[in-house]
Protein backbone atom coordinates (compact mmCIF):
# COMPACT_ATOMS: atom_id res chain seq x y z
CA UNK A 1 0.00 0.00 0.00
CA UNK A 2 0.99 3.63 -0.31
CA UNK A 3 1.85 5.86 2.64
CA UNK A 4 -1.73 7.15 2.56
CA UNK A 5 -3.11 3.88 3.95
CA UNK A 6 -0.94 1.37 5.78
CA UNK A 7 -2.42 -1.84 7.16
CA UNK A 8 -1.00 -2.57 10.58
CA UNK A 9 -3.14 -5.68 11.20
CA UNK A 10 -6.67 -6.83 10.60
CA UNK A 11 -8.01 -4.57 13.34
CA UNK A 12 -6.37 -1.20 12.69
CA UNK A 13 -5.10 1.03 9.90
CA UNK A 14 -2.55 3.81 9.75
CA UNK A 15 -3.08 6.86 7.57
CA UNK A 16 -1.26 10.13 7.05
CA UNK A 17 -4.46 11.87 5.94
CA UNK A 18 -6.39 14.15 8.25
CA UNK A 19 -9.24 16.64 8.26
CA UNK A 20 -11.09 17.19 5.00
CA UNK A 21 -8.65 15.00 3.05
CA UNK A 22 -9.53 12.02 5.23
CA UNK A 23 -13.27 12.63 4.83
CA UNK A 24 -12.81 12.91 1.06
CA UNK A 25 -11.08 9.49 0.81
CA UNK A 26 -13.83 6.91 0.10
CA UNK A 27 -11.83 3.89 1.28
CA UNK A 28 -11.18 5.56 4.67
CA UNK A 29 -14.14 7.83 5.30
CA UNK A 30 -16.46 6.77 8.12
CA UNK A 31 -18.69 9.84 8.11
CA UNK A 32 -20.14 10.46 11.54
CA UNK A 33 -18.87 7.07 12.76
CA UNK A 34 -15.43 8.51 13.60
CA UNK A 35 -15.17 8.22 17.38
CA UNK A 36 -13.96 10.90 19.78
CA UNK A 37 -10.36 9.64 19.82
CA UNK A 38 -10.16 9.68 16.04
CA UNK A 39 -11.76 13.13 15.85
CA UNK A 40 -9.03 14.40 18.17
CA UNK A 41 -6.26 12.55 16.34
CA UNK A 42 -7.20 13.55 12.78
CA UNK A 43 -8.54 17.08 13.30
CA UNK A 44 -12.16 16.25 12.53
CA UNK A 45 -13.84 18.46 15.14
CA UNK A 46 -16.09 20.98 13.47
CA UNK A 47 -16.21 18.93 10.28
CA UNK A 48 -18.66 16.36 11.68
CA UNK A 49 -21.88 16.64 13.71
CA UNK A 50 -21.82 15.69 17.39
CA UNK A 51 -23.59 12.34 17.17
CA UNK A 52 -21.33 9.32 16.74
CA UNK A 53 -23.09 6.58 14.77
CA UNK A 54 -22.27 2.93 14.19
CA UNK A 55 -21.87 1.36 10.76
CA UNK A 56 -25.08 -0.62 11.35
CA UNK A 57 -27.01 2.56 12.10
CA UNK A 58 -25.64 4.26 8.99
CA UNK A 59 -26.51 1.24 6.85
CA UNK A 60 -30.05 0.99 8.22
CA UNK A 61 -30.67 4.67 7.50
CA UNK A 62 -29.23 4.37 4.01
CA UNK A 63 -31.37 1.31 3.21
CA UNK A 64 -34.49 3.16 4.33
CA UNK A 65 -33.64 6.08 2.08
CA UNK A 66 -32.89 3.77 -0.83
CA UNK A 67 -36.18 1.92 -0.35
CA UNK A 68 -38.05 5.22 -0.63
CA UNK A 69 -36.64 5.92 -4.10
CA UNK A 70 -38.99 5.32 -7.06
CA UNK A 71 -37.02 2.69 -9.04
CA UNK A 72 -33.84 0.63 -9.23
CA UNK A 73 -32.06 3.06 -11.51
CA UNK A 74 -32.50 5.79 -8.90
CA UNK A 75 -31.15 3.34 -6.33
CA UNK A 76 -28.16 2.60 -8.58
CA UNK A 77 -27.31 6.30 -8.74
CA UNK A 78 -27.76 6.73 -5.00
CA UNK A 79 -25.59 3.70 -4.23
CA UNK A 80 -22.85 4.97 -6.51
CA UNK A 81 -22.92 8.29 -4.65
CA UNK A 82 -22.58 6.41 -1.36
CA UNK A 83 -19.67 4.41 -2.79
CA UNK A 84 -17.93 7.62 -3.82
CA UNK A 85 -18.23 8.94 -0.26
CA UNK A 86 -17.82 5.85 1.89
CA UNK A 87 -16.79 2.46 0.45
CA UNK A 88 -17.28 0.59 3.72
CA UNK A 89 -20.86 1.80 4.08
CA UNK A 90 -21.57 0.92 0.43
CA UNK A 91 -20.50 -2.69 0.95
CA UNK A 92 -22.19 -2.98 4.34
CA UNK A 93 -25.48 -2.12 2.61
CA UNK A 94 -24.93 -4.70 -0.12
CA UNK A 95 -23.68 -7.46 2.20
CA UNK A 96 -26.97 -7.46 4.08
CA UNK A 97 -28.88 -8.73 1.01
CA UNK A 98 -26.44 -9.49 -1.82
CA UNK A 99 -29.04 -11.18 -4.04
CA UNK A 100 -31.33 -8.15 -3.88
CA UNK A 101 -28.64 -5.54 -4.54
CA UNK A 102 -26.67 -7.25 -7.31
CA UNK A 103 -29.21 -6.44 -10.08
CA UNK A 104 -29.06 -2.81 -8.94
CA UNK A 105 -25.29 -2.35 -8.82
CA UNK A 106 -24.70 -4.41 -11.98
CA UNK A 107 -26.97 -6.13 -14.52
CA UNK A 108 -29.55 -5.13 -15.51
CA UNK A 109 -29.30 -1.59 -14.06
CA UNK A 110 -25.74 -1.12 -15.27
CA UNK A 111 -26.88 -1.01 -18.91
CA UNK A 112 -28.89 2.15 -18.41
CA UNK A 113 -26.20 3.53 -16.12
CA UNK A 114 -23.67 3.27 -18.96
CA UNK A 115 -26.02 4.90 -21.45
CA UNK A 116 -26.48 7.82 -19.06
CA UNK A 117 -23.06 7.80 -17.40
CA UNK A 118 -22.18 11.31 -18.60
CA UNK A 119 -25.41 12.64 -17.07
CA UNK A 120 -25.04 10.91 -13.68
CA UNK A 121 -21.25 11.22 -13.26
CA UNK A 122 -20.36 13.52 -10.37
CA UNK A 123 -17.01 12.46 -8.94
CA UNK A 124 -13.80 10.97 -10.39
CA UNK A 125 -13.26 7.27 -9.70
CA UNK A 126 -10.44 5.25 -11.23
CA UNK A 127 -8.61 6.49 -14.30
CA UNK A 128 -9.68 7.74 -17.72
CA UNK A 129 -6.66 7.14 -19.97
CA UNK A 130 -7.39 9.09 -23.14
CA UNK A 131 -5.81 8.52 -26.53
CA UNK A 132 -4.37 12.02 -26.16
CA UNK A 133 -2.44 10.75 -23.10
CA UNK A 134 -0.19 8.51 -25.19
CA UNK A 135 3.44 8.98 -24.28
CA UNK A 136 2.65 9.65 -20.61
CA UNK A 137 0.56 6.69 -19.47
CA UNK A 138 3.41 5.35 -17.31
CA UNK A 139 3.65 8.75 -15.63
CA UNK A 140 -0.09 8.79 -14.88
CA UNK A 141 0.03 5.28 -13.42
CA UNK A 142 3.06 6.13 -11.24
CA UNK A 143 1.01 8.12 -8.70
CA UNK A 144 1.75 6.66 -5.23
CA UNK A 145 -1.97 6.43 -4.43
CA UNK A 146 -2.06 3.35 -6.72
CA UNK A 147 0.82 1.52 -5.01
CA UNK A 148 -1.44 -1.08 -3.39
CA UNK A 149 -3.46 -1.95 -6.50
CA UNK A 150 -3.66 -5.69 -7.27
CA UNK A 151 -6.64 -5.92 -9.67
CA UNK A 152 -7.38 -3.66 -12.65
CA UNK A 153 -10.53 -3.87 -14.75
CA UNK A 154 -9.99 -2.12 -18.07
CA UNK A 155 -12.42 -1.43 -20.92
CA UNK A 156 -12.41 0.66 -24.07
CA UNK A 157 -16.20 1.04 -23.89
CA UNK A 158 -16.49 -0.47 -27.35
CA UNK A 159 -19.00 -3.25 -26.78
CA UNK A 160 -20.93 -2.70 -23.57
CA UNK A 161 -23.27 -5.58 -22.73
CA UNK A 162 -25.80 -5.66 -25.57
CA UNK A 163 -25.90 -1.91 -26.13
CA UNK A 164 -22.71 -1.47 -28.14
CA UNK A 165 -20.24 1.40 -28.30
CA UNK A 166 -20.60 3.65 -25.25
CA UNK A 167 -17.18 5.33 -25.36
CA UNK A 168 -16.16 6.88 -22.05
CA UNK A 169 -19.61 6.06 -20.65
CA UNK A 170 -18.35 2.49 -20.51
CA UNK A 171 -16.51 3.38 -17.27
CA UNK A 172 -19.63 2.12 -15.51
CA UNK A 173 -18.53 -1.43 -16.35
CA UNK A 174 -15.05 -1.41 -14.70
CA UNK A 175 -16.52 0.34 -11.66
CA UNK A 176 -19.35 -2.18 -11.46
CA UNK A 177 -17.15 -5.23 -12.00
CA UNK A 178 -14.76 -4.20 -9.26
CA UNK A 179 -17.72 -3.66 -6.95
CA UNK A 180 -18.58 -7.31 -7.56
CA UNK A 181 -14.98 -8.37 -6.91
CA UNK A 182 -15.40 -6.92 -3.43
CA UNK A 183 -19.04 -7.80 -2.74
CA UNK A 184 -18.71 -11.38 -4.03
CA UNK A 185 -15.04 -12.15 -3.46
CA UNK A 186 -13.81 -9.91 -0.68
CA UNK A 187 -11.27 -7.88 -2.68
CA UNK A 188 -10.07 -4.90 -0.62
CA UNK A 189 -11.44 -1.87 -2.50
CA UNK A 190 -8.14 -0.10 -1.88
CA UNK A 191 -6.55 -2.72 -4.17
CA UNK A 192 -8.97 -2.16 -7.05
CA UNK A 193 -8.51 0.22 -9.97
CA UNK A 194 -11.10 0.75 -12.74
CA UNK A 195 -9.66 2.09 -16.00
CA UNK A 196 -11.41 3.38 -19.11
CA UNK A 197 -9.24 3.48 -22.21
CA UNK A 198 -10.87 6.32 -24.12
CA UNK A 199 -10.05 5.86 -27.79
CA UNK A 200 -13.11 7.79 -28.95
CA UNK A 201 -16.53 6.54 -29.99
CA UNK A 202 -18.52 5.93 -33.15
CA UNK A 203 -21.77 6.46 -31.24
CA UNK A 204 -23.26 9.50 -32.98
CA UNK A 205 -25.63 10.20 -30.09
CA UNK A 206 -22.72 10.57 -27.70
CA UNK A 207 -20.64 12.66 -30.08
CA UNK A 208 -23.56 15.07 -30.38
CA UNK A 209 -24.34 15.14 -26.65
CA UNK A 210 -23.00 18.41 -25.14
CA UNK A 211 -22.71 16.67 -21.75
CA UNK A 212 -20.66 13.71 -23.01
CA UNK A 213 -17.59 13.43 -20.76
CA UNK A 214 -15.35 11.51 -23.17
CA UNK A 215 -12.95 12.36 -25.96
CA UNK A 216 -15.16 13.73 -28.71
CA UNK A 217 -13.56 11.88 -31.61
CA UNK A 218 -14.28 8.94 -33.90
CA UNK A 219 -12.99 5.65 -32.46
CA UNK A 220 -9.29 5.04 -33.14
CA UNK A 221 -8.67 1.68 -34.81
CA UNK A 222 -5.97 -0.42 -36.44
CA UNK A 223 -2.27 0.11 -35.77
CA UNK A 224 -2.84 3.32 -33.79
CA UNK A 225 -5.25 1.53 -31.46
CA UNK A 226 -2.86 -1.39 -31.00
CA UNK A 227 0.03 0.96 -30.20
CA UNK A 228 -2.06 2.72 -27.55
CA UNK A 229 -3.02 -0.62 -25.96
CA UNK A 230 0.62 -1.73 -26.07
CA UNK A 231 1.76 1.40 -24.24
CA UNK A 232 -0.89 0.82 -21.59
CA UNK A 233 -0.05 -2.86 -21.11
CA UNK A 234 3.70 -2.18 -20.95
CA UNK A 235 3.14 0.54 -18.36
CA UNK A 236 0.91 -1.74 -16.24
CA UNK A 237 3.39 -4.60 -16.45
CA UNK A 238 6.28 -2.37 -15.37
CA UNK A 239 4.29 -0.69 -12.59
CA UNK A 240 2.70 -3.84 -11.13
CA UNK A 241 4.49 -7.07 -12.15
CA UNK A 242 2.06 -9.26 -10.19
CA UNK A 243 -1.24 -7.58 -10.95
CA UNK A 244 -4.41 -9.13 -12.40
CA UNK A 245 -5.38 -7.21 -15.54
CA UNK A 246 -9.01 -8.00 -16.36
CA UNK A 247 -10.31 -6.91 -19.78
CA UNK A 248 -13.99 -6.14 -20.17
CA UNK A 249 -16.31 -5.23 -23.07
CA UNK A 250 -13.61 -4.50 -25.62
CA UNK A 251 -14.66 -3.59 -29.12
CA UNK A 252 -15.32 -6.30 -31.72
CA UNK A 253 -12.44 -8.58 -32.67
CA UNK A 254 -10.03 -6.62 -30.46
CA UNK A 255 -10.90 -8.72 -27.42
CA UNK A 256 -9.49 -12.06 -28.57
CA UNK A 257 -6.50 -10.49 -30.34
CA UNK A 258 -5.45 -8.54 -27.25
CA UNK A 259 -5.93 -11.53 -24.96
CA UNK A 260 -3.77 -13.78 -27.15
CA UNK A 261 -1.11 -11.11 -27.58
CA UNK A 262 -0.52 -10.45 -23.88
CA UNK A 263 -1.61 -13.48 -21.87
CA UNK A 264 1.81 -15.15 -22.17
CA UNK A 265 3.67 -12.24 -20.61
CA UNK A 266 1.51 -11.24 -17.65
CA UNK A 267 -1.46 -12.26 -15.51
CA UNK A 268 -4.29 -11.09 -17.74
CA UNK A 269 -7.67 -12.46 -18.78
CA UNK A 270 -10.81 -11.38 -20.58
CA UNK A 271 -13.94 -11.96 -18.56
CA UNK A 272 -16.28 -11.80 -21.58
CA UNK A 273 -14.35 -14.68 -23.13
CA UNK A 274 -12.92 -16.72 -20.25
CA UNK A 275 -15.17 -15.82 -17.34
CA UNK A 276 -18.31 -16.47 -19.38
CA UNK A 277 -16.81 -19.75 -20.54
CA UNK A 278 -15.90 -20.77 -16.99
CA UNK A 279 -19.35 -20.23 -15.53
CA UNK A 280 -21.03 -21.84 -18.56
CA UNK A 281 -18.79 -24.89 -18.25
CA UNK A 282 -19.56 -25.14 -14.54
CA UNK A 283 -23.29 -24.85 -15.20
CA UNK A 284 -23.12 -27.53 -17.92
CA UNK A 285 -21.33 -29.93 -15.57
CA UNK A 286 -24.07 -29.25 -13.00
CA UNK A 287 -26.76 -29.76 -15.67
CA UNK A 288 -25.30 -33.17 -16.51
CA UNK A 289 -25.76 -34.10 -12.87
CA UNK A 290 -29.37 -32.91 -13.20
CA UNK A 291 -30.18 -35.23 -16.13
CA UNK A 292 -28.63 -33.64 -19.22
CA UNK A 293 -26.72 -35.76 -21.73
CA UNK A 294 -23.22 -36.84 -20.61
CA UNK A 295 -20.35 -34.71 -21.88
CA UNK A 296 -19.33 -37.36 -24.45
CA UNK A 297 -22.82 -37.17 -26.02
CA UNK A 298 -23.20 -33.40 -26.12
CA UNK A 299 -23.97 -31.65 -29.43
CA UNK A 300 -23.85 -27.90 -28.87
CA UNK A 301 -25.28 -25.09 -30.98
CA UNK A 302 -24.00 -21.60 -30.15
CA UNK A 303 -25.99 -18.72 -31.60
CA UNK A 304 -23.74 -15.67 -31.55
CA UNK A 305 -20.22 -16.55 -32.68
CA UNK A 306 -18.41 -13.55 -31.23
CA UNK A 307 -15.88 -13.44 -28.40
CA UNK A 308 -18.18 -14.86 -25.72
CA UNK A 309 -19.53 -17.66 -27.92
CA UNK A 310 -16.08 -18.65 -29.16
CA UNK A 311 -14.67 -18.52 -25.63
CA UNK A 312 -17.41 -20.86 -24.42
CA UNK A 313 -16.81 -23.30 -27.28
CA UNK A 314 -13.07 -23.25 -26.70
CA UNK A 315 -13.29 -24.07 -22.99
CA UNK A 316 -16.03 -26.69 -23.40
CA UNK A 317 -13.98 -28.35 -26.15
CA UNK A 318 -10.95 -28.43 -23.84
CA UNK A 319 -13.15 -30.01 -21.17
CA UNK A 320 -14.20 -32.70 -23.68
CA UNK A 321 -10.57 -33.37 -24.56
CA UNK A 322 -9.73 -33.75 -20.88
CA UNK A 323 -12.63 -36.21 -20.73
CA UNK A 324 -11.06 -38.38 -23.45
CA UNK A 325 -11.96 -36.99 -26.89
CA UNK A 326 -9.43 -35.97 -29.49
CA UNK A 327 -9.33 -32.22 -30.21
CA UNK A 328 -10.88 -32.76 -33.64
CA UNK A 329 -13.70 -34.89 -32.21
CA UNK A 330 -14.42 -32.23 -29.61
CA UNK A 331 -14.40 -29.33 -32.06
CA UNK A 332 -16.85 -31.11 -34.38
CA UNK A 333 -19.41 -31.18 -31.54
CA UNK A 334 -19.90 -27.41 -31.88
CA UNK A 335 -22.13 -25.70 -34.43
CA UNK A 336 -21.48 -21.96 -34.43
CA UNK A 337 -24.15 -19.75 -36.01
CA UNK A 338 -23.61 -16.06 -36.73
CA UNK A 339 -25.17 -13.45 -38.99
CA UNK A 340 -24.00 -15.46 -42.02
CA UNK A 341 -25.54 -18.70 -40.76
CA UNK A 342 -23.71 -21.87 -39.79
CA UNK A 343 -19.96 -21.26 -39.72
CA UNK A 344 -18.42 -23.59 -42.31
CA UNK A 345 -15.09 -24.03 -44.06
CA UNK A 346 -14.53 -21.67 -46.98
CA UNK A 347 -16.93 -18.99 -45.76
CA UNK A 348 -15.86 -15.37 -45.94
CA UNK A 349 -15.24 -13.57 -42.66
CA UNK A 350 -14.44 -16.57 -40.45
CA UNK A 351 -12.69 -15.13 -37.39
CA UNK A 352 -9.69 -16.47 -35.53
CA UNK A 353 -11.94 -17.53 -32.65
CA UNK A 354 -14.38 -19.34 -34.94
CA UNK A 355 -11.78 -21.17 -37.04
CA UNK A 356 -11.32 -24.24 -34.77
CA UNK A 357 -15.07 -24.90 -34.95
CA UNK A 358 -15.82 -24.54 -38.66
CA UNK A 359 -17.95 -27.39 -39.92
CA UNK A 360 -17.13 -29.03 -43.27
CA UNK A 361 -18.13 -26.96 -46.29
CA UNK A 362 -20.51 -29.67 -47.49
CA UNK A 363 -22.09 -30.53 -44.13
CA UNK A 364 -25.52 -29.39 -45.34
CA UNK A 365 -25.38 -31.37 -48.59
CA UNK A 366 -27.79 -34.00 -47.26
CA UNK A 367 -29.83 -31.58 -45.14
CA UNK A 368 -33.16 -30.10 -46.15
CA UNK A 369 -32.16 -26.43 -46.39
CA UNK A 370 -33.37 -23.51 -48.51
CA UNK A 371 -29.90 -22.15 -49.31
CA UNK A 372 -26.83 -24.34 -48.75
CA UNK A 373 -24.69 -21.18 -48.76
CA UNK A 374 -26.56 -19.78 -45.75
CA UNK A 375 -27.75 -22.43 -43.27
CA UNK A 376 -30.04 -20.76 -40.75
CA UNK A 377 -30.33 -21.39 -37.04
CA UNK A 378 -33.68 -23.14 -37.55
CA UNK A 379 -32.14 -25.46 -40.15
CA UNK A 380 -29.17 -26.23 -37.91
CA UNK A 381 -31.48 -27.06 -35.03
CA UNK A 382 -33.65 -29.38 -37.13
CA UNK A 383 -30.72 -31.30 -38.60
CA UNK A 384 -28.31 -31.39 -35.64
CA UNK A 385 -30.92 -31.99 -32.91
CA UNK A 386 -28.56 -30.51 -30.30
CA UNK A 387 -28.49 -31.42 -26.64
CA UNK A 388 -27.46 -27.87 -25.71
CA UNK A 389 -28.33 -24.46 -27.14
CA UNK A 390 -26.41 -21.37 -26.05
CA UNK A 391 -27.37 -17.81 -26.91
CA UNK A 392 -24.72 -15.08 -26.91
CA UNK A 393 -26.20 -13.13 -29.82
CA UNK A 394 -27.79 -10.12 -28.17
CA UNK A 395 -30.83 -10.80 -30.39
CA UNK A 396 -33.94 -10.59 -28.24
CA UNK A 397 -36.50 -13.28 -29.03
CA UNK A 398 -34.22 -15.22 -31.39
CA UNK A 399 -35.15 -18.57 -29.78
CA UNK A 400 -38.74 -19.25 -30.89
CA UNK A 401 -40.97 -22.26 -30.34
CA UNK A 402 -39.98 -23.64 -33.76
CA UNK A 403 -36.27 -23.14 -33.02
CA UNK A 404 -36.50 -25.04 -29.75
CA UNK A 405 -38.87 -27.78 -30.96
CA UNK A 406 -36.16 -30.24 -32.15
CA UNK A 407 -34.63 -30.22 -28.66
CA UNK A 408 -37.98 -30.92 -27.02
CA UNK A 409 -38.31 -34.20 -28.92
CA UNK A 410 -35.23 -35.77 -27.32
CA UNK A 411 -35.17 -38.31 -24.52
CA UNK A 412 -32.66 -36.42 -22.41
CA UNK A 413 -33.27 -33.07 -20.74
CA UNK A 414 -32.20 -30.31 -23.15
CA UNK A 415 -29.96 -27.53 -21.87
CA UNK A 416 -30.81 -24.00 -23.02
CA UNK A 417 -28.68 -21.09 -21.81
CA UNK A 418 -29.94 -17.73 -23.09
CA UNK A 419 -27.06 -15.57 -21.91
CA UNK A 420 -27.51 -12.22 -23.66
CA UNK A 421 -27.80 -9.05 -21.60
CA UNK A 422 -29.53 -6.75 -20.83
CA UNK A 423 -32.89 -8.45 -20.28
CA UNK A 424 -34.42 -6.96 -23.43
CA UNK A 425 -31.79 -8.80 -25.48
CA UNK A 426 -32.40 -12.28 -24.08
CA UNK A 427 -33.01 -14.89 -26.77
CA UNK A 428 -36.10 -16.31 -25.00
CA UNK A 429 -37.76 -16.01 -21.62
CA UNK A 430 -37.57 -18.89 -19.15
CA UNK A 431 -41.36 -19.21 -19.06
CA UNK A 432 -41.54 -19.70 -22.82
CA UNK A 433 -38.67 -22.19 -22.85
CA UNK A 434 -40.34 -24.31 -20.19
CA UNK A 435 -43.66 -24.25 -22.06
CA UNK A 436 -42.08 -25.14 -25.40
CA UNK A 437 -40.14 -28.10 -23.95
CA UNK A 438 -42.92 -29.49 -21.77
CA UNK A 439 -41.05 -28.42 -18.67
CA UNK A 440 -38.04 -30.61 -19.46
CA UNK A 441 -35.50 -27.90 -20.32
CA UNK A 442 -32.64 -27.04 -17.99
CA UNK A 443 -32.56 -23.26 -18.29
CA UNK A 444 -29.95 -20.62 -17.55
CA UNK A 445 -30.00 -16.90 -18.29
CA UNK A 446 -27.48 -14.08 -18.32
CA UNK A 447 -29.59 -11.83 -16.12
CA UNK A 448 -31.79 -12.40 -13.05
CA UNK A 449 -35.23 -13.98 -13.44
CA UNK A 450 -37.73 -14.96 -10.77
CA UNK A 451 -38.71 -18.64 -10.48
CA UNK A 452 -41.33 -19.74 -13.01
CA UNK A 453 -44.54 -21.51 -12.01
CA UNK A 454 -44.91 -24.61 -14.16
CA UNK A 455 -47.09 -27.68 -13.65
CA UNK A 456 -47.94 -26.59 -10.12
CA UNK A 457 -44.32 -26.20 -9.05
CA UNK A 458 -41.85 -23.34 -8.85
CA UNK A 459 -38.98 -23.87 -11.26
CA UNK A 460 -35.77 -21.99 -10.48
CA UNK A 461 -34.00 -20.00 -13.21
CA UNK A 462 -30.24 -20.07 -12.83
CA UNK A 463 -28.38 -16.87 -13.59
CA UNK A 464 -25.28 -18.02 -15.49
CA UNK A 465 -23.42 -14.97 -14.32
CA UNK A 466 -19.67 -14.42 -14.43
CA UNK A 467 -19.78 -13.34 -10.79
CA UNK A 468 -19.64 -17.05 -9.97
CA UNK A 469 -16.09 -17.15 -11.38
CA UNK A 470 -14.13 -13.89 -11.68
CA UNK A 471 -14.24 -12.81 -7.98
CA UNK A 472 -12.59 -16.11 -7.06
CA UNK A 473 -10.04 -15.68 -9.84
CA UNK A 474 -9.09 -12.25 -8.48
CA UNK A 475 -8.88 -13.60 -4.95
CA UNK A 476 -6.57 -16.36 -6.21
CA UNK A 477 -4.25 -13.83 -7.84
CA UNK A 478 -4.05 -11.72 -4.68
CA UNK A 479 -3.61 -14.62 -2.26
CA UNK A 480 -1.84 -17.19 -4.41
CA UNK A 481 0.82 -15.18 -6.22
CA UNK A 482 -0.37 -16.30 -9.65
CA UNK A 483 1.73 -14.88 -12.49
CA UNK A 484 -0.21 -16.14 -15.54
CA UNK A 485 -3.87 -16.99 -16.07
CA UNK A 486 -4.41 -20.22 -18.05
CA UNK A 487 -7.39 -22.00 -19.55
CA UNK A 488 -6.68 -24.83 -17.13
CA UNK A 489 -7.48 -22.46 -14.27
CA UNK A 490 -10.88 -21.62 -15.74
CA UNK A 491 -11.58 -25.34 -16.15
CA UNK A 492 -10.60 -25.80 -12.51
CA UNK A 493 -12.97 -22.97 -11.58
CA UNK A 494 -15.77 -24.67 -13.55
CA UNK A 495 -15.27 -27.97 -11.73
CA UNK A 496 -15.16 -26.18 -8.36
CA UNK A 497 -18.42 -24.41 -9.18
CA UNK A 498 -20.11 -27.62 -10.34
CA UNK A 499 -18.98 -29.29 -7.12
CA UNK A 500 -21.14 -26.83 -5.19
CA UNK A 501 -24.26 -27.51 -7.27
CA UNK A 502 -27.41 -28.12 -5.20
CA UNK A 503 -28.58 -30.42 -8.03
CA UNK A 504 -26.04 -33.08 -7.11
CA UNK A 505 -27.92 -35.86 -5.35
CA UNK A 506 -31.25 -34.00 -5.23
CA UNK A 507 -34.40 -36.16 -5.44
CA UNK A 508 -36.40 -33.68 -7.53
CA UNK A 509 -33.75 -32.16 -9.74
CA UNK A 510 -36.28 -30.20 -11.82
CA UNK A 511 -37.02 -27.89 -8.90
CA UNK A 512 -33.45 -27.55 -7.61
CA UNK A 513 -31.13 -24.85 -9.04
CA UNK A 514 -27.92 -25.77 -10.85
CA UNK A 515 -25.81 -23.19 -9.07
CA UNK A 516 -25.56 -22.06 -5.45
CA UNK A 517 -27.67 -19.03 -4.51
CA UNK A 518 -26.19 -15.58 -5.09
CA UNK A 519 -26.19 -15.09 -1.31
CA UNK A 520 -23.39 -17.71 -1.16
CA UNK A 521 -21.07 -16.06 -3.68
CA UNK A 522 -18.43 -15.41 -1.02
CA UNK A 523 -18.28 -19.17 -0.36
CA UNK A 524 -18.18 -19.84 -4.09
CA UNK A 525 -15.31 -17.37 -4.53
CA UNK A 526 -13.25 -19.15 -1.88
CA UNK A 527 -13.83 -22.54 -3.53
CA UNK A 528 -12.94 -21.16 -6.96
CA UNK A 529 -9.83 -19.44 -5.58
CA UNK A 530 -8.59 -22.67 -3.97
CA UNK A 531 -9.07 -24.56 -7.23
CA UNK A 532 -7.39 -21.87 -9.31
CA UNK A 533 -4.38 -21.69 -6.99
CA UNK A 534 -3.98 -25.49 -7.02
CA UNK A 535 -4.11 -25.48 -10.80
CA UNK A 536 -1.63 -22.59 -10.95
CA UNK A 537 0.77 -24.56 -8.77
CA UNK A 538 0.35 -27.65 -10.98
CA UNK A 539 1.11 -25.58 -14.11
CA UNK A 540 4.08 -23.81 -12.53
CA UNK A 541 2.58 -20.30 -12.61
CA UNK A 542 2.01 -19.99 -8.86
CA UNK A 543 4.48 -20.58 -6.03
CA UNK A 544 4.26 -23.91 -4.25
CA UNK A 545 2.68 -23.74 -0.81
CA UNK A 546 0.95 -26.14 1.55
CA UNK A 547 -2.87 -26.22 1.64
CA UNK A 548 -2.70 -24.74 5.13
CA UNK A 549 -0.55 -21.84 3.92
CA UNK A 550 -2.91 -21.21 0.99
CA UNK A 551 -5.92 -21.25 3.29
CA UNK A 552 -4.32 -18.71 5.61
CA UNK A 553 -3.40 -16.48 2.66
CA UNK A 554 -6.96 -16.63 1.32
CA UNK A 555 -8.47 -15.71 4.67
CA UNK A 556 -5.98 -12.87 5.09
CA UNK A 557 -6.82 -11.53 1.63
CA UNK A 558 -10.57 -11.27 2.24
CA UNK A 559 -11.76 -7.78 3.13
CA UNK A 560 -14.96 -7.30 5.10
CA UNK A 561 -17.10 -4.20 5.44
CA UNK A 562 -16.40 -2.99 8.97
CA UNK A 563 -14.86 0.12 10.46
CA UNK A 564 -11.36 -0.40 11.74
CA UNK A 565 -9.72 1.91 14.30
CA UNK A 566 -7.29 4.38 12.73
CA UNK A 567 -3.86 5.42 13.92
CA UNK A 568 -1.79 8.36 12.74
CA UNK A 569 0.98 7.60 10.25
CA UNK A 570 3.95 9.86 9.71
CA UNK A 571 4.01 11.04 6.07
CA UNK A 572 6.98 9.84 4.05
CA UNK A 573 9.48 12.52 3.07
Amino acid sequence: MSDTVQSTCHTSLKTALSGRELLDCPVLNKGNAFDSRERDLFGLHGLLPARIATLEEQADLARARLAALPDNFSRHIALREIQDRNETLFYAIIDQALEAWLPIIYTPAIGRACREFSHIWTRPRGLFLNYTDRGRIAEILSDPQWDGVRVIVASDGGSILGIGDQGANGMGIPIGKLSLYTACGGLDPARALPILLDVGTDNATLLEDPEYIGWRHKRVRGADYDAFIAEFVDAVNARWPNIALHWEDLSGADALRILRRYRGGMCTYNDDIQGTAGVTAGALLAAIRAGAAPLAQQRIVIFGAGGAGCGIADLLAQMMVTDGMTPDEANRRFFMVDINGLVRAGMDGVTEGQSPFVQPADIAATWNVADPAHVTLAEVMENVRPTMLIGTSGQGGAFTRDIVAPMARQSVRPVIFALSNPTANIEATPADLLEWTGGRAIIGTGGPFAPVAYDGRQRPVDQINNSYVFPGVGLAVVAGGITRMTDGMFLAAAHALAGLSPAAGADDRATVPLLPPVSELRTVAMAVARAVIRQGQAEGVAPQASPETVETALKDAVWTARYRPYEKAVPAR
